[in-house]
């Protein structure tokens, strides 16, 4: 099992003992006389919901973006970028701008090609920018999906 699988695992796991713990007590304050401890308890009841949802959302976004990833790779066709790289291993700010500009282009003129929107997820998380990395990467499974190839 990679190192990232096992964290996820480990995350799920603590969340779920999250999710039993929190839920306990809000059924413990539901069960109360008090109406005010029922308030509580049912307010309290929404979170171990809402961290259920967020494990399943994100579990499921990981494997599918890890099966795309593998059929990219096995394809042979995994985007190589010319970044200029820190000591660290990652790459500089500048070159992924620059990078990005040149592949945007690309990926305007390929709308449906989840190749292209895979790589601008890449270069966006190269850039720092999460949240549109994540956004692009959803775009591309939505895509390979759409196409049958995963």
């Amino acid at each position: 099992m990679s190192r990232q699988k096992l964290s996820a695992a480990l995350m799920a796991g603590l969340t779920l003992l999250y999710v039993f713990l929190l839920g306990q007590t809000g059924y413990l304050l539901l069960i109360d006389d008090e109406p005010i401890a029922k308030v509580i308890g049912g307010l309290i009841m929404v979170f171990p919901l809402f961290a259920a949802w967020a494990i399943f959302i994100e579990l499921r976004f990981g494997l599918a973006l890890e099966k795309l990833s593998r059929k990219i790779i096995e394809d042979g066709n995994l985007p190589e970028f010319d970044f200029e790289l820190r000591p660290s291993g990652r790459p500089t700010r500048a070159s992924a701008d620059r990078v990005f500009a040149q592949h945007q282009i690309k990926a305007a003129e390929n709308e449906i090609n989840y190749l292209y929107w895979y790589g601008l997820g890449l270069i966006y998380d190269a850039a720092g920018d999460r949240t549109r990395a994540r956004k692009a990467m959803r775009t591309a499974i939505a895509l390979a999906k759409a196409q049958s190839l995963i």
